[in-house]
């Protein structure tokens, strides 16, 4: 099994034991809510270009709403478990971008109770995250007013985004790419002055 089915896998089991409605990272979406949201983004073709492109989230919000109110919770998490189905273009990209995508998202289940530890990931895993941190970087971090360095303890830097004076996000793969998704609970610390470190800390991240 892949790194992403693994990981889509464990998302299915967390949603599964919250509930429905239990509260996630991502503003105002329960589980219900992000469950919808997977299947909208693999599922429905007309509607999945309005999660990335502004002018067309109106449409994009309104096929999700009518899936969460139409479709029962075992049927969403069902659809979520079994990936994309063979029109989707995730198909053949499932192992690329929905490494991340999945642990993001599981993430925002684990994390938005009162009461969670990181996950300790095997070595794949961990090094499967450490390759999407680049790519968010440069989508998520590249208008902060400071030069982002993520490092990770060792000292590796897995990318560099933004201008102005420097600072150093230091965590492990997993918690930076959280960190480049805009989730506040990552496990990072930071390096640098301390206007530039809070410039930084205030910034809009994620997409």
């Amino acid at each position: 099994m892949s790194i992403a089915r693994r990981e889509r896998a464990a998302l299915v089991d967390t949603m599964r034991a919250a509930g429905p409605d239990a509260a996630t990272l991502c503003e105002g979406w329960t589980t219900r809510d992000l469950a919808a949201h997977l299947v909208v983004r693999e599922r429905r073709l007309d509607a999945a270009p309005g999660i990335l492109i502004p002018k067309l989230a109106g449409y994009t919000a309104r096929v999700q709403e009518r899936l969460t109110a139409s479709t029962d919770w075992p049927a969403l998490l069902a659809q979520v478990e079994d990936g994309p189905p063979l029109y989707s273009p995730f198909i053949l990209l499932d192992p690329l971008v929905n490494v991340a995508e999945m642990f993001i998202h599981h993430e925002d289940v684990r994390r938005a109770g009162p009461s969670w530890e990181p996950r300790v990931l095997d070595e794949d895993t961990t090094a499967s995250l450490a390759k999407q941190v680049s790519s968010f970087a440069r989508m998520t971090l590249s208008k902060t007013p400071a030069r982002v360095s993520l490092a990770t303890p060792q000292g590796k830097v897995l990318a560099t985004a933004g201008k102005g004076s420097p600072v150093t996000v230091i965590g492990e793969p997993g918690e930076l790419l959280l960190f480049a998704a805009g989730r506040e609970p990552a496990r990072v610390t930071f390096q640098g002055a301390a206007d530039a470190v809070d410039a930084v800390r205030g910034a809009h991240r994620g997409l």
